[in-house]
Protein backbone atom coordinates (compact mmCIF):
# COMPACT_ATOMS: atom_id res chain seq x y z
CA UNK A 1 0.00 0.00 0.00
CA UNK A 2 1.39 3.28 -0.76
CA UNK A 3 2.15 5.45 2.05
CA UNK A 4 0.64 8.34 1.38
CA UNK A 5 -3.20 6.18 1.46
CA UNK A 6 -2.03 3.69 3.90
CA UNK A 7 -1.52 7.08 6.41
CA UNK A 8 -5.03 8.51 5.06
CA UNK A 9 -6.32 4.66 5.34
CA UNK A 10 -5.01 5.05 9.41
CA UNK A 11 -6.41 8.24 9.85
CA UNK A 12 -9.88 7.70 8.58
CA UNK A 13 -10.11 4.54 10.73
CA UNK A 14 -8.75 6.21 14.19
CA UNK A 15 -11.47 8.95 13.78
CA UNK A 16 -14.23 6.62 12.79
CA UNK A 17 -13.27 4.30 16.25
CA UNK A 18 -13.29 7.51 18.13
CA UNK A 19 -16.50 8.80 17.08
CA UNK A 20 -18.06 5.44 17.30
CA UNK A 21 -20.77 6.25 14.65
CA UNK A 22 -21.52 5.19 11.01
CA UNK A 23 -21.64 7.38 7.80
CA UNK A 24 -24.58 7.60 5.52
CA UNK A 25 -23.42 5.99 2.43
CA UNK A 26 -26.01 7.51 -0.30
CA UNK A 27 -27.62 10.78 -0.54
CA UNK A 28 -27.62 13.17 2.69
CA UNK A 29 -31.64 12.49 2.89
CA UNK A 30 -31.67 8.96 2.36
CA UNK A 31 -29.75 7.91 6.31
CA UNK A 32 -28.80 4.71 5.02
CA UNK A 33 -25.62 3.55 6.65
CA UNK A 34 -22.45 1.43 6.48
CA UNK A 35 -20.04 -0.42 8.26
CA UNK A 36 -16.58 2.15 8.61
CA UNK A 37 -14.12 -0.77 6.88
CA UNK A 38 -16.32 -0.44 3.93
CA UNK A 39 -15.51 3.89 3.22
CA UNK A 40 -13.47 4.51 0.72
CA UNK A 41 -9.89 5.11 1.51
CA UNK A 42 -8.19 8.14 -0.16
CA UNK A 43 -6.20 6.21 -2.68
CA UNK A 44 -3.39 8.05 -4.89
CA UNK A 45 -4.52 11.56 -4.02
CA UNK A 46 -3.02 14.32 -6.41
CA UNK A 47 -2.49 17.93 -5.76
CA UNK A 48 -2.30 19.03 -9.39
CA UNK A 49 -4.13 22.36 -8.32
CA UNK A 50 -5.40 24.91 -8.38
CA UNK A 51 -6.89 24.32 -4.57
CA UNK A 52 -10.57 24.65 -4.90
CA UNK A 53 -13.37 25.05 -1.68
CA UNK A 54 -15.60 22.91 -1.22
CA UNK A 55 -19.45 22.78 0.45
CA UNK A 56 -19.91 19.50 2.08
CA UNK A 57 -23.17 18.15 2.78
CA UNK A 58 -23.40 14.98 5.30
CA UNK A 59 -26.40 13.37 7.17
CA UNK A 60 -27.52 15.49 10.39
CA UNK A 61 -25.63 14.17 13.80
CA UNK A 62 -22.73 13.24 11.70
CA UNK A 63 -19.47 14.05 14.50
CA UNK A 64 -17.13 16.43 13.67
CA UNK A 65 -14.17 14.03 14.08
CA UNK A 66 -16.24 11.74 11.83
CA UNK A 67 -16.91 14.57 8.97
CA UNK A 68 -13.06 15.41 9.32
CA UNK A 69 -12.19 11.37 8.41
CA UNK A 70 -14.62 11.24 5.48
CA UNK A 71 -13.12 14.49 4.17
CA UNK A 72 -9.36 13.34 4.25
CA UNK A 73 -10.40 10.26 2.76
CA UNK A 74 -11.84 12.04 -0.15
CA UNK A 75 -8.30 13.76 -0.17
CA UNK A 76 -9.49 16.71 0.97
CA UNK A 77 -8.88 19.33 4.30
CA UNK A 78 -11.56 20.15 6.27
CA UNK A 79 -11.75 24.33 6.62
CA UNK A 80 -14.70 24.34 8.64
CA UNK A 81 -17.90 22.39 10.39
CA UNK A 82 -21.52 23.10 11.63
CA UNK A 83 -22.06 19.98 13.53
CA UNK A 84 -25.19 21.05 14.27
CA UNK A 85 -26.96 21.23 10.65
CA UNK A 86 -24.43 18.68 9.36
CA UNK A 87 -22.44 21.14 6.75
CA UNK A 88 -18.62 21.15 6.03
CA UNK A 89 -16.37 23.39 4.13
CA UNK A 90 -13.22 21.99 2.89
CA UNK A 91 -10.67 22.29 0.26
CA UNK A 92 -8.55 20.33 -2.13
CA UNK A 93 -5.98 20.19 -5.08
CA UNK A 94 -7.51 16.81 -6.23
CA UNK A 95 -9.97 16.85 -9.24
CA UNK A 96 -11.32 14.10 -8.01
CA UNK A 97 -12.53 15.17 -4.74
CA UNK A 98 -16.16 15.50 -5.22
CA UNK A 99 -16.27 12.15 -6.98
CA UNK A 100 -14.67 10.35 -3.87
CA UNK A 101 -16.95 11.77 -1.17
CA UNK A 102 -19.84 11.40 -3.02
CA UNK A 103 -21.33 14.11 -6.01
CA UNK A 104 -24.66 14.75 -4.13
CA UNK A 105 -22.70 15.73 -1.38
CA UNK A 106 -19.82 18.12 -2.52
CA UNK A 107 -20.23 21.16 -4.31
CA UNK A 108 -17.28 24.04 -5.63
CA UNK A 109 -18.74 27.23 -6.83
CA UNK A 110 -14.86 27.95 -7.95
CA UNK A 111 -14.82 25.74 -9.95
CA UNK A 112 -17.77 26.38 -11.70
CA UNK A 113 -15.86 29.87 -12.15
CA UNK A 114 -12.42 28.26 -13.97
CA UNK A 115 -12.74 28.97 -17.47
CA UNK A 116 -13.33 25.66 -19.56
CA UNK A 117 -10.61 27.18 -21.85
CA UNK A 118 -7.99 28.63 -20.05
CA UNK A 119 -8.62 26.89 -16.39
CA UNK A 120 -8.53 30.04 -14.85
CA UNK A 121 -10.95 32.48 -12.64
CA UNK A 122 -13.17 33.54 -15.03
CA UNK A 123 -14.41 36.90 -13.91
CA UNK A 124 -15.77 39.02 -11.75
CA UNK A 125 -19.12 39.35 -10.82
CA UNK A 126 -21.58 43.05 -12.40
CA UNK A 127 -22.98 44.24 -8.73
CA UNK A 128 -26.51 44.11 -10.26
CA UNK A 129 -28.24 44.32 -6.72
CA UNK A 130 -27.44 47.69 -6.86
CA UNK A 131 -28.12 50.35 -9.67
CA UNK A 132 -25.88 53.28 -8.37
CA UNK A 133 -26.22 57.11 -9.04
CA UNK A 134 -23.93 59.74 -8.27
CA UNK A 135 -21.98 59.81 -4.88
CA UNK A 136 -22.11 63.10 -2.69
CA UNK A 137 -21.98 63.71 0.85
CA UNK A 138 -24.68 66.58 0.32
CA UNK A 139 -26.30 69.05 3.17
CA UNK A 140 -25.79 68.49 6.39
CA UNK A 141 -29.34 66.65 7.33
CA UNK A 142 -30.65 64.84 4.00
CA UNK A 143 -33.85 63.32 5.35
CA UNK A 144 -36.08 65.58 3.22
CA UNK A 145 -34.38 63.46 0.59
CA UNK A 146 -35.46 59.88 1.39
CA UNK A 147 -39.03 59.66 0.18
CA UNK A 148 -38.88 56.09 0.85
CA UNK A 149 -39.23 56.88 4.45
CA UNK A 150 -42.26 58.68 3.88
CA UNK A 151 -43.46 55.99 1.82
CA UNK A 152 -43.50 53.52 4.96
CA UNK A 153 -44.80 56.40 7.54
CA UNK A 154 -41.17 55.97 9.22
CA UNK A 155 -41.04 59.08 10.66
CA UNK A 156 -44.72 58.70 12.29
CA UNK A 157 -43.22 55.63 13.94
CA UNK A 158 -39.86 56.87 14.86
CA UNK A 159 -42.13 59.62 17.15
CA UNK A 160 -43.65 56.40 19.11
CA UNK A 161 -40.23 53.71 19.09
CA UNK A 162 -37.10 54.20 17.88
CA UNK A 163 -36.32 50.54 18.37
CA UNK A 164 -34.76 48.85 21.19
CA UNK A 165 -30.92 48.35 21.05
CA UNK A 166 -31.35 44.58 22.60
CA UNK A 167 -32.61 43.65 19.37
CA UNK A 168 -29.34 43.30 17.09
CA UNK A 169 -29.75 43.22 13.09
CA UNK A 170 -27.26 40.97 11.08
CA UNK A 171 -26.57 42.73 7.81
CA UNK A 172 -25.51 39.97 5.56
CA UNK A 173 -24.03 41.85 3.01
CA UNK A 174 -20.17 43.57 1.73
CA UNK A 175 -19.39 44.83 4.75
CA UNK A 176 -20.76 48.15 6.37
CA UNK A 177 -18.17 51.26 7.02
CA UNK A 178 -17.48 51.21 11.01
CA UNK A 179 -16.32 55.05 10.46
CA UNK A 180 -19.66 56.08 9.24
CA UNK A 181 -20.79 58.76 11.42
CA UNK A 182 -24.47 57.38 10.98
CA UNK A 183 -23.83 54.34 11.57
CA UNK A 184 -20.97 54.29 14.41
CA UNK A 185 -23.14 54.07 17.23
CA UNK A 186 -25.72 51.20 16.31
CA UNK A 187 -22.21 48.99 15.06
CA UNK A 188 -21.67 46.02 16.94
CA UNK A 189 -17.86 45.49 16.46
CA UNK A 190 -18.03 42.44 19.26
CA UNK A 191 -20.94 40.91 16.83
CA UNK A 192 -19.77 41.43 13.46
CA UNK A 193 -17.25 38.59 11.40
CA UNK A 194 -16.39 38.02 8.20
CA UNK A 195 -17.13 34.92 6.09
CA UNK A 196 -15.78 35.23 3.06
CA UNK A 197 -13.94 31.88 3.51
CA UNK A 198 -17.31 30.10 4.83
CA UNK A 199 -15.58 30.08 8.22
CA UNK A 200 -16.26 33.47 10.94
CA UNK A 201 -13.21 35.46 11.63
CA UNK A 202 -14.49 38.17 14.06
CA UNK A 203 -11.53 40.80 12.92
CA UNK A 204 -12.59 44.06 11.48
CA UNK A 205 -10.34 43.29 8.23
CA UNK A 206 -12.44 40.80 7.59
CA UNK A 207 -16.02 42.43 8.14
CA UNK A 208 -15.14 45.73 6.82
CA UNK A 209 -16.22 46.96 2.99
CA UNK A 210 -13.15 46.57 0.79
CA UNK A 211 -14.49 46.38 -2.24
CA UNK A 212 -18.34 47.74 -2.36
CA UNK A 213 -20.44 50.03 -0.95
CA UNK A 214 -23.36 48.20 -0.64
CA UNK A 215 -23.82 46.42 2.72
CA UNK A 216 -22.97 50.00 4.35
CA UNK A 217 -26.48 51.38 2.24
CA UNK A 218 -28.30 48.39 3.13
CA UNK A 219 -27.48 48.94 7.13
CA UNK A 220 -27.81 52.72 6.66
CA UNK A 221 -31.78 52.49 5.51
CA UNK A 222 -32.11 50.16 8.47
CA UNK A 223 -30.28 51.89 11.34
CA UNK A 224 -28.71 55.14 10.49
CA UNK A 225 -28.99 57.13 13.32
CA UNK A 226 -31.89 60.21 14.08
CA UNK A 227 -29.67 63.01 14.56
CA UNK A 228 -30.23 65.66 12.54
CA UNK A 229 -27.64 64.99 10.48
CA UNK A 230 -27.19 63.17 7.37
CA UNK A 231 -29.80 60.27 6.35
CA UNK A 232 -32.39 58.08 9.02
CA UNK A 233 -32.61 55.05 9.19
CA UNK A 234 -35.92 53.03 10.18
CA UNK A 235 -35.09 51.85 13.48
CA UNK A 236 -32.42 54.05 14.15
CA UNK A 237 -32.61 52.26 18.13
CA UNK A 238 -31.58 49.00 17.18
CA UNK A 239 -27.96 47.47 16.91
CA UNK A 240 -26.65 46.30 13.26
CA UNK A 241 -23.50 43.65 13.13
CA UNK A 242 -21.73 43.51 10.23
CA UNK A 243 -21.41 39.58 8.52
CA UNK A 244 -19.75 40.09 5.26
CA UNK A 245 -20.60 37.40 3.33
CA UNK A 246 -19.28 39.37 -0.39
CA UNK A 247 -15.84 38.54 -1.23
CA UNK A 248 -13.67 41.42 -3.10
CA UNK A 249 -15.28 39.88 -6.61
CA UNK A 250 -18.84 40.45 -5.82
CA UNK A 251 -19.92 36.84 -5.25
CA UNK A 252 -21.62 35.81 -2.57
CA UNK A 253 -20.97 31.97 -2.78
CA UNK A 254 -22.83 29.27 -0.94
CA UNK A 255 -20.44 28.69 1.89
CA UNK A 256 -20.65 32.55 2.69
CA UNK A 257 -24.13 32.53 3.46
CA UNK A 258 -24.18 29.42 5.51
CA UNK A 259 -21.72 31.23 7.54
CA UNK A 260 -23.54 33.85 8.03
CA UNK A 261 -26.99 32.26 8.96
CA UNK A 262 -24.76 30.26 11.10
CA UNK A 263 -23.40 33.21 12.72
CA UNK A 264 -26.57 34.99 13.61
CA UNK A 265 -27.93 31.56 15.20
CA UNK A 266 -24.49 31.54 17.59
CA UNK A 267 -24.83 35.38 18.59
CA UNK A 268 -28.32 35.93 19.22
CA UNK A 269 -29.58 38.15 16.32
CA UNK A 270 -32.75 39.07 15.54
CA UNK A 271 -33.37 39.52 12.24
CA UNK A 272 -30.62 39.22 9.40
CA UNK A 273 -31.12 41.31 5.72
CA UNK A 274 -29.92 39.34 2.90
CA UNK A 275 -30.01 41.68 -0.38
CA UNK A 276 -28.89 39.26 -2.81
CA UNK A 277 -29.38 35.97 -4.02
CA UNK A 278 -26.50 33.08 -4.20
CA UNK A 279 -23.69 32.84 -6.74
CA UNK A 280 -23.09 30.99 -9.24
CA UNK A 281 -26.95 30.08 -9.73
CA UNK A 282 -29.70 32.63 -10.42
CA UNK A 283 -31.94 29.87 -9.69
CA UNK A 284 -30.43 26.83 -8.16
CA UNK A 285 -32.77 23.60 -8.82
CA UNK A 286 -32.83 21.03 -6.31
CA UNK A 287 -32.66 18.19 -8.40
CA UNK A 288 -29.24 19.11 -10.09
CA UNK A 289 -25.88 17.72 -9.07
CA UNK A 290 -24.07 20.11 -7.14
CA UNK A 291 -26.91 22.55 -7.11
CA UNK A 292 -28.82 20.06 -4.83
CA UNK A 293 -25.79 20.27 -2.16
CA UNK A 294 -26.38 24.23 -2.32
CA UNK A 295 -30.02 24.22 -1.60
CA UNK A 296 -29.93 21.77 1.13
CA UNK A 297 -27.05 23.34 2.95
CA UNK A 298 -28.65 26.90 2.92
CA UNK A 299 -32.06 25.40 3.09
CA UNK A 300 -30.36 23.49 6.74
CA UNK A 301 -28.79 26.80 7.69
CA UNK A 302 -31.56 29.27 7.35
CA UNK A 303 -34.13 26.89 9.10
CA UNK A 304 -31.31 26.53 11.96
CA UNK A 305 -31.25 30.31 12.49
CA UNK A 306 -34.85 30.82 12.35
CA UNK A 307 -35.33 27.81 15.14
CA UNK A 308 -32.97 29.98 17.11
CA UNK A 309 -34.97 33.10 16.92
CA UNK A 310 -33.90 34.56 13.96
CA UNK A 311 -36.06 36.46 11.06
CA UNK A 312 -34.75 36.01 7.64
CA UNK A 313 -35.41 38.66 5.25
CA UNK A 314 -34.46 38.62 1.45
CA UNK A 315 -34.84 40.40 -1.47
CA UNK A 316 -36.17 38.54 -4.58
CA UNK A 317 -33.69 39.80 -6.91
CA UNK A 318 -33.54 42.45 -10.18
CA UNK A 319 -34.33 40.03 -12.72
CA UNK A 320 -37.70 41.88 -13.69
CA UNK A 321 -38.85 37.62 -13.58
CA UNK A 322 -41.98 35.84 -12.33
CA UNK A 323 -39.38 33.66 -10.49
CA UNK A 324 -42.25 30.82 -9.55
CA UNK A 325 -42.31 30.35 -13.38
CA UNK A 326 -38.65 30.91 -14.64
CA UNK A 327 -39.12 29.20 -17.85
CA UNK A 328 -34.84 29.52 -18.57
CA UNK A 329 -31.70 31.38 -16.87
CA UNK A 330 -29.28 32.70 -19.29
CA UNK A 331 -27.11 33.91 -16.15
CA UNK A 332 -25.52 31.00 -14.64
CA UNK A 333 -23.19 30.51 -13.78
CA UNK A 334 -22.83 33.88 -12.54
CA UNK A 335 -18.66 33.43 -12.19
CA UNK A 336 -18.19 31.21 -15.28
CA UNK A 337 -16.75 32.78 -18.37
CA UNK A 338 -19.29 34.38 -21.14
CA UNK A 339 -18.52 31.46 -23.45
CA UNK A 340 -19.26 28.92 -20.94
CA UNK A 341 -22.64 30.51 -20.09
CA UNK A 342 -25.47 28.60 -22.26
CA UNK A 343 -29.46 29.17 -21.66
CA UNK A 344 -30.95 26.66 -19.68
CA UNK A 345 -34.42 25.66 -19.12
CA UNK A 346 -35.46 25.85 -15.14
CA UNK A 347 -38.92 25.04 -13.56
CA UNK A 348 -40.32 25.69 -10.33
CA UNK A 349 -37.84 23.36 -8.25
CA UNK A 350 -35.37 25.71 -9.25
CA UNK A 351 -34.96 28.73 -6.46
CA UNK A 352 -33.73 32.13 -6.22
CA UNK A 353 -32.09 31.63 -2.47
CA UNK A 354 -32.79 32.55 0.37
CA UNK A 355 -35.50 33.97 -0.70
CA UNK A 356 -37.88 31.60 -2.26
CA UNK A 357 -37.27 29.35 0.84
CA UNK A 358 -40.19 28.83 3.30
CA UNK A 359 -39.93 30.83 6.75
CA UNK A 360 -38.19 33.64 4.50
CA UNK A 361 -39.42 37.10 3.82
CA UNK A 362 -39.12 37.34 0.15
CA UNK A 363 -39.34 41.47 -0.55
CA UNK A 364 -40.32 43.05 -3.90
CA UNK A 365 -39.61 46.74 -5.23
CA UNK A 366 -41.56 49.60 -5.74
CA UNK A 367 -41.17 52.98 -7.01
CA UNK A 368 -42.51 56.20 -5.52
CA UNK A 369 -45.67 55.47 -7.11
CA UNK A 370 -46.37 52.92 -5.21
CA UNK A 371 -46.04 50.62 -8.36
CA UNK A 372 -43.81 47.95 -8.87
CA UNK A 373 -40.62 48.23 -10.22
CA UNK A 374 -39.47 47.62 -13.76
CA UNK A 375 -36.49 45.65 -12.54
CA UNK A 376 -37.92 44.24 -9.77
CA UNK A 377 -38.97 40.03 -10.09
CA UNK A 378 -42.25 39.01 -8.43
CA UNK A 379 -44.15 35.67 -8.55
CA UNK A 380 -47.13 34.43 -6.42
CA UNK A 381 -46.35 32.59 -3.30
CA UNK A 382 -43.00 34.06 -3.88
CA UNK A 383 -43.09 37.82 -2.81
CA UNK A 384 -44.93 38.14 1.19
CA UNK A 385 -44.16 41.85 1.16
CA UNK A 386 -43.42 45.11 -0.59
CA UNK A 387 -40.96 48.30 -0.13
CA UNK A 388 -39.28 51.19 -1.60
CA UNK A 389 -36.45 50.06 -3.74
CA UNK A 390 -37.00 52.96 -6.28
CA UNK A 391 -37.13 53.31 -10.11
CA UNK A 392 -36.25 55.82 -11.57
CA UNK A 393 -39.63 56.00 -14.19
CA UNK A 394 -41.12 56.72 -10.91
CA UNK A 395 -39.83 59.40 -9.41
CA UNK A 396 -41.06 61.41 -6.40
CA UNK A 397 -42.40 65.22 -7.79
CA UNK A 398 -40.27 66.86 -4.34
CA UNK A 399 -37.01 65.49 -5.29
CA UNK A 400 -36.88 64.33 -8.69
CA UNK A 401 -34.54 61.44 -7.91
CA UNK A 402 -36.04 57.67 -8.09
CA UNK A 403 -33.81 55.95 -6.00
CA UNK A 404 -33.44 55.52 -2.62
CA UNK A 405 -31.05 58.12 -0.69
CA UNK A 406 -28.36 56.25 2.01
CA UNK A 407 -24.97 55.72 3.75
CA UNK A 408 -22.25 54.38 1.62
CA UNK A 409 -18.40 54.88 2.82
CA UNK A 410 -17.57 58.12 3.37
CA UNK A 411 -20.51 59.68 2.54
CA UNK A 412 -24.15 58.88 0.90
CA UNK A 413 -25.61 57.87 -2.43
CA UNK A 414 -28.42 56.96 -4.69
CA UNK A 415 -29.05 53.10 -5.44
CA UNK A 416 -31.81 51.43 -6.76
CA UNK A 417 -33.05 47.67 -6.25
CA UNK A 418 -34.49 44.92 -4.37
CA UNK A 419 -31.71 45.44 -2.45
CA UNK A 420 -32.60 48.80 -0.88
CA UNK A 421 -36.27 47.42 -0.63
CA UNK A 422 -35.23 44.84 1.57
CA UNK A 423 -34.01 46.63 4.64
CA UNK A 424 -36.54 48.86 4.61
CA UNK A 425 -39.22 45.44 5.99
CA UNK A 426 -35.93 44.52 8.08
CA UNK A 427 -36.04 47.47 9.72
CA UNK A 428 -39.75 47.30 10.02
CA UNK A 429 -39.42 43.66 11.46
CA UNK A 430 -36.68 45.34 14.07
CA UNK A 431 -39.49 47.60 15.07
CA UNK A 432 -42.33 44.82 16.09
CA UNK A 433 -39.16 42.87 17.28
CA UNK A 434 -38.86 45.88 20.02
CA UNK A 435 -42.43 46.15 20.61
CA UNK A 436 -43.00 42.33 20.72
CA UNK A 437 -39.94 40.88 22.45
CA UNK A 438 -41.18 37.58 22.86
CA UNK A 439 -42.23 37.18 19.36
CA UNK A 440 -40.93 34.41 17.15
CA UNK A 441 -39.79 35.01 13.83
CA UNK A 442 -43.26 32.96 12.64
CA UNK A 443 -44.95 35.64 15.23
CA UNK A 444 -43.20 38.85 13.54
CA UNK A 445 -43.66 37.51 10.11
CA UNK A 446 -47.39 37.34 10.95
CA UNK A 447 -47.52 40.86 12.18
CA UNK A 448 -45.42 42.08 9.09
CA UNK A 449 -47.93 40.58 6.88
CA UNK A 450 -51.10 41.62 8.57
CA UNK A 451 -50.35 45.41 9.71
CA UNK A 452 -48.78 46.23 5.73
CA UNK A 453 -50.80 48.64 3.53
CA UNK A 454 -52.70 46.58 0.66
CA UNK A 455 -51.79 47.08 -2.49
CA UNK A 456 -53.59 45.50 -5.47
CA UNK A 457 -52.41 44.53 -8.63
CA UNK A 458 -52.22 47.15 -10.97
CA UNK A 459 -54.89 47.53 -13.62
CA UNK A 460 -52.32 48.62 -16.33
CA UNK A 461 -48.97 47.29 -16.05
CA UNK A 462 -47.06 49.09 -18.86
CA UNK A 463 -44.52 51.31 -18.06
CA UNK A 464 -42.86 51.66 -21.50
CA UNK A 465 -45.98 53.10 -23.25
CA UNK A 466 -45.95 50.63 -26.03
CA UNK A 467 -49.22 49.31 -25.52
CA UNK A 468 -47.99 45.97 -23.83
CA UNK A 469 -48.27 44.60 -20.50
CA UNK A 470 -44.55 44.39 -19.11
CA UNK A 471 -45.59 41.66 -16.18
CA UNK A 472 -48.59 40.62 -15.23
CA UNK A 473 -49.66 40.14 -11.69
CA UNK A 474 -51.80 37.31 -10.45
CA UNK A 475 -53.72 37.31 -7.28
CA UNK A 476 -55.95 39.30 -5.19
CA UNK A 477 -56.28 42.65 -3.43
CA UNK A 478 -54.70 41.54 -0.23
CA UNK A 479 -51.85 38.59 -1.46
CA UNK A 480 -50.21 39.21 -4.80
CA UNK A 481 -47.57 38.01 -6.89
CA UNK A 482 -46.12 41.98 -7.17
CA UNK A 483 -46.57 43.12 -3.60
CA UNK A 484 -47.55 39.95 -1.46
CA UNK A 485 -49.86 40.94 1.42
CA UNK A 486 -48.84 44.63 0.36
CA UNK A 487 -46.34 47.46 1.18
CA UNK A 488 -44.74 47.63 4.84
CA UNK A 489 -45.74 50.08 7.30
CA UNK A 490 -43.73 51.21 10.00
CA UNK A 491 -46.26 53.20 11.89
CA UNK A 492 -48.72 50.74 11.90
CA UNK A 493 -46.49 48.31 13.33
CA UNK A 494 -45.71 50.40 16.36
CA UNK A 495 -49.20 52.08 16.53
CA UNK A 496 -50.05 48.45 17.02
CA UNK A 497 -47.99 47.53 20.00
CA UNK A 498 -49.07 50.95 21.45
CA UNK A 499 -52.65 49.72 21.54
CA UNK A 500 -51.84 46.18 22.86
CA UNK A 501 -49.64 47.89 25.64
CA UNK A 502 -52.95 49.76 27.00
CA UNK A 503 -53.44 52.58 24.64
CA UNK A 504 -50.64 54.84 25.31
CA UNK A 505 -50.87 58.27 23.01
CA UNK A 506 -49.07 60.56 22.44
CA UNK A 507 -45.13 60.28 21.03
CA UNK A 508 -43.68 57.94 24.20
CA UNK A 509 -41.91 54.59 23.25
CA UNK A 510 -43.93 51.66 24.94
CA UNK A 511 -42.20 49.89 27.44
CA UNK A 512 -41.14 46.35 27.17
CA UNK A 513 -38.87 44.18 29.14
CA UNK A 514 -35.26 44.00 27.82
CA UNK A 515 -34.25 40.99 25.72
CA UNK A 516 -30.55 39.50 25.80
CA UNK A 517 -29.14 38.16 22.70
CA UNK A 518 -29.05 34.57 24.94
CA UNK A 519 -32.57 35.09 25.14
CA UNK A 520 -33.34 35.13 22.10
Amino acid sequence: MPLLRRARAVAVSAALLASGVLVAAGPASAHATVPADELPAATDCIQPGPVLRYLVVLDPGTSEPLANALVAGACGTTTGYYPQIGVAVAVSGDPGFARRIGVDRAYSAQADGMSKKTGAPARRKFDDEALSGRSSSGPADRTAEQWDMDLIRAAEARAISKGSPDVVVGVLDSGIDPTHPDLVRALDPALSAGCTTGVADPAQAAWSPTTSAHGTHVAGTIAAADDGAGTTGVAPGVRLASVKVVDDAGFIYPEYAVCGFMWAAAHGMTVTNNSYFIDPWVFTCQNKTGQSVVYEAVRRAVDYATGHGVLTVAATGNGAADVTRPGSDAQSPTNAAPEDVKPRPVDNSCLVLPAQLPKVVGVSSVGAAKLKAGYSSYGLGAVDLTAPGGDRKQPPAETGQGCVLSTVPAGYDYSCGTSMAAPHVTGVAALLASTHPSASPTELTRLLNTQAETLPCPADYDLNGTGAQDAYCTGYSEYNGFYGHGLVDAAAAVEGAQTEDGGRGGTQPPTSPAVTSASR
